[in-house]
């Protein structure tokens, strides 16, 4: 196809005045760009497409494709031919037209500019045709066989499959109260299906395996001796052990299990169906895993195991950065990353192998010259032995990281990288990229859908196409070499990726240039050494562990710039995830791209621009009130809008608060908090253990000092007071346990807890005789003679009477009625009357005693929910029974984010803001 696309290029090899266009420096060559794009197209509309007409778009481009091809070459030879008899007999239209002057020049001129259009358009037509053959069979591959059918009548099946990819957890989710189980997914293909009847079908479909937590991990078969297979993994039914087993099953391992399939989640996706595994009959592994992928677990064990003794950040990240197993990530480390725009580092990526081949050839343009640099020729290696050396860590590379399409892209685009080291031309590039692309599309027709390809290839085609341009401007407005092309590479990324990251995220990152120069410094060090770690553990881990300790230093660099960078209160900004949103994006882009060539002539406006940007990422709080009203000034109490759950906030100076329940979801009481300008949180308060309490803890320890935690002792759900103390203990704040008469003061705020009474706060894991949890949390012994005892995680949630600037606020957490009763006939009941702020109970529901809120008489009552939710919160009968006694109702799923502010009492002046 190129040598067709060559010989039909009218441009000639030199211009009239001489010059050749075969320099470094020539114009990009982009005559494979259109058929690299039209197979890309045609591919992601074609997958899913009916049969037939997949197979006559095939065949009409094939045929049209084929048709212009033959016209060019018959039409060019006959023409010719007859053009030369005509004009040296001096008859016929040619020689007519020499003898009329320039028409004939003209017309000739025009012929030739406009060659290259049939064999162009040909090329496209091919290329099509072979886009529609590939991704009609392979969407055929995925839809034939029984499985589809057997997963539309949700059918139970004994089924043979083999792992494909690495498995990996499901996302943490909050239902309600509760955090749903995290599964364990993987995908797989499915070998046999036995259905109920004892009919077997062998086939070859892509399956999404769901494993639940309750199912026990697989076995081994019996080996022929009739000796018992041992588990997968360490001994021991509990579900901890389950999950490590399933998580640690390598890519080819074989397993036999029972369960119901089901149609898959999302159409036009590469899964056929999904697999739910039951635990009984139990999973059994049929055959282990391949001898690569055993050879590739035994490495990723080695590194996990080298970096064991790392700090958290670094433990995390290194093993991520190098072969991109983020099976340690945070879901707050990752979130970091997410807003910075760094999560491409966490990913195996063309970058990880650009960076090895790098430092084995060396800087770009000189490894085919005597100067040439690198590791190469420091150890004697000629240019062939260089290339054959960069094959083999290339495969190396895609061995250890795992053949999937992710590493085969990647793979693909470390090739045109090593393309670009080797030849230091950058007019060959673009051709190399659309071939890598074109040949990516025909061998895997699902990339195509993938939105990792599509960012690779923009990030790619940047680098290549505008980079280049963005970095010599900037050298010559004086700016050092080597920054100008960090920081044109970094830009001109994020201004080609930013739409389409802005549709999976709904956001646009501010911070995403700055954070990407700071951390690109310590990739390539992170990168290398954490390879080095790779291949050494496995002859000595001393060794080992003495590389990754040293490449721990630039992987904590990384981590601390994203968090730093997610931290800052404008980090980024909410946009739109649609194409639409993408599209007016990509042209706010080109607008202030445009406007930037001219503002670089005006250094005065650069620098006002400049503070501008820093005001608008910092936020400082002076400021952002001024603009915002928010938070009001003088704020006293604050409920936050985390959706279905409560998190609020009791002002404890400046820049510190006492935050009582941290929601469901650790983005939103972050942002909340990030609002406020909360930077430290003397006692952090956690009323009970559900979820839509505890669950976004993660987001109140954000980058803030917490001093210590406050919980119930109530330690149920177990694994929601697990989730807290691990939180607490990886951070070594301290926990102890509210008591009912306890008083405590920090600031302005002085505070007393009315409940749990103390024979409630003995959990059912701690003996009467102990006084203390394993996590370090002290419990006071069981007082005789305590009158209540409850049974439900709500009633044993802690309640607040706080006083702060005159105003004297209830918060009653999720008390149920029956404690809300014996709360009413309490000694602290005195105290209860009259207050001035009310935070409601369970959200607002129903189930309310109207004697306490009678008594209450609150001035101002707070709901916190969530709009929208399934449980009717708030109910009208309790929004109505407290307007009725008088008071001022607002609840977030209305009005949002509220502040409290002003003095107490029937002559206070008291005042609620709503945010935005």
């Amino acid at each position: 196809m190129s040598r067709a696309l060559d010989e039909a290029d009218p441009r000639p090899r030199a211009d009239q005045g001489g010059t050749a266009h075969t320099g470094r420096d020539g114009p990009m060559d982009l005559r494979l760009v259109p058929p690299a794009l039209a197979a890309w197209a045609t591919a992601a509309l074609t997958l899913d497409a009916p049969a037939p007409w997949t197979a006559a778009t095939a065949v009409v481009c094939l045929v049209g494709g084929l048709l212009l091809l033959s016209v060019r070459r018959q039409g060019g030879h006959g023409q010719g031919a007859r053009a030369g008899r005509l004009g040296r007999s001096g008859h016929g239209p040619t020689a007519r037209r020499a003898r009329r002057g320039g028409g004939a020049e003209r017309d000739d001129w025009v012929r030739g500019r406009f060659r290259w259009a049939r064999p162009a358009v040909a090329a496209v037509l091919l290329c099509v045709a072979a886009a529609a053959a590939s991704a009609g069979l392979h969407g055929a591959d995925v839809r034939r066989g029984p499985v589809p059918e057997l997963a539309r009548r949700f059918a139970t099946v004994t089924a043979e499959v083999e792992v494909s990819g690495d498995p990996w957890l499901s996302s943490p989710q909050v239902r309600g109260d509760h955090a749903a189980p995290m599964a364990v997914l993987a995908r797989a293909e499915l070998r046999s299906v036995e259905e109920p009847d004892g009919r077997r079908v062998r086939t070859r479909t892509p399956v999404l395996v769901i494993v639940d937590p309750d199912v026990p991990a697989p076995e081994k078969e019996e080996t022929g001796s009739g000796s018992p297979g041992r588990p997968a993994s360490l001994p021991g039914r509990s579900p901890s052990a389950g999950r490590a087993a399933w998580l640690g099953l390598l890519p080819s391992t074989r397993l036999r299990v029972a369960g119901r399939l089901a149609p898959a989640l999302t159409g036009g996706d590469r899964t056929a169906a999904v697999l739910r595994v039951r635990g009984r009959p139990e999973p059994r592994i049929v055959a282990g895993p391949s001898g690569p992928q055993r050879l590739a677990g035994r490495l990723r064990a080695g590194l996990r195991e080298a970096t064991e003794d790392l700090p958290g950040d670094a433990r995390a990240l290194l093993p991520g950065l190098v072969v991109g197993d983020t099976s340690r990530i945070t879901p707050e480390l990752d979130h970091a990353f997410m807003e910075t725009d760094l999560a491409h580092t966490l990913a195996v990526s063309g970058s990880n192998l650009t960076v090895l081949l790098a430092l084995l050839i060396g800087p770009p343009g000189l490894a085919q010259r005597v100067e040439r640099r690198g590791l190469a020729p420091r150890l004697g290696l000629s240019l062939r032995a260089t290339a054959l050396l960069a094959g083999a860590l290339t495969l190396g590379f895609v061995i250890v990281c795992r053949p999937d399409p992710s590493v085969l892209r990647a793979a693909a685009c470390g090739a045109v990288a090593l393309l670009a080291l080797a030849t230091g031309r950058r007019r060959s590039l673009i051709p190399a990229l659309a071939t890598t692309v074109l040949l990516l599309v025909l061998y895997d027709p699902w990339l195509a859908r993938s939105y990792g390809f599509l960012l690779s290839v923009l990030a790619t085609g940047a680098l290549l196409v505008i980079a280049p341009g963005w970095s010599e401007a900037l050298r010559r407005r004086r700016v050092p070499p080597r920054l100008a092309e960090a920081l044109a590479a970094a830009a001109a990324a994020q201004a080609v990726c930013a739409p389409v990251v802005a549709v999976l995220s709904a956001r646009v990152s501010l911070v995403a240039v700055p954070c990407n120069l700071l951390a690109e410094m310590a990739v390539a060090p992170a990168t290398v050494l954490g390879f080095a770690a790779l291949a050494t553990a496995p002859v000595t881990i001393p060794a080992a562990k003495a590389l990754a300790w040293c490449a721990s230093w630039p992987a904590g660099w990384i981590a601390g710039v994203a968090r730093a960078g997610a931290a800052l209160p404008g980090a980024g900004v909410d946009w739109p995830a649609s194409w639409p949103g993408a599209l007016a994006l990509a042209a706010v882009t080109v607008a202030v791209v445009l406007a930037g060539r001219r503002l670089l002539r005006h250094p005065a406006w650069c620098g006002l621009l400049g503070v501008l940007l820093v005001l608008l990422v910092t936020r400082p709080a002076p400021l952002t009130r001024v603009i915002t009203g928010w938070p009001p000034p003088g704020w006293r109490f604050a409920m936050c809008d985390v959706g279905q759950g409560d998190a609020t906030v009791l002002a404890a100076g400046a820049g510190a608060a006492v935050v009582v329940d941290a929601g469901p979801d650790p983005v939103l009481v972050d942002h909340c908090l990030r609002r406020l300008g909360i930077t430290r949180v003397p006692l952090l308060v956690l009323t009970h253990f559900h979820a839509d309490h505890v669950a976004g803890l993660p987001g109140v320890l954000r980058g803030r000092s917490v001093a210590a935690i406050e919980t119930t002792g109530f330690a149920e759900p177990a694994e929601q007071a697990e989730f807290v103390r691990r939180e607490a203990a990886e951070r070594h704040i301290p926990i102890t346990v509210a008591v009912a008469g306890e008083e405590r003061r920090t600031g302005p705020l002085t505070w007393r807890v009315l409940w749990p009474p103390q024979r409630s706060t003995q959990p059912r894991s701690v003996s009467p005789q102990g006084t203390r949890l394993p996590s370090g949390t002290t419990v006071p012994p069981a007082r005789p003679g305590a009158l209540y005892e409850p049974e439900d995680p709500n009633d044993a949630s802690v309640a607040l009477l706080v006083r702060t600037g005159g105003l004297r606020l209830l918060l009653l957490g999720d008390l149920e009625p029956p404690a809300q009763r014996v709360l009413l006939r309490s000694p602290a009941a005195a105290d209860l009357a009259g207050v001035d702020v009310l935070k409601v109970a369970h959200h607002g529901s129903a189930y309310q005693d109207p004697e306490l809120i009678h008594l209450a008489a609150p001035r101002v009552a707070l709901v916190s929910a969530g709009a929208g939710n399934p449980y009717g919160h708030p109910a009208p009968a309790t929004m109505a029974a407290l307007r009725a006694g008088g008071a001022t109702v607002l609840s977030t799923d209305r009005d949002g984010a509220l502040a409290v502010t002003g003095t107490g009492g029937n002559e206070g002046r008291m005042r609620v803001t709503r945010e935005g």
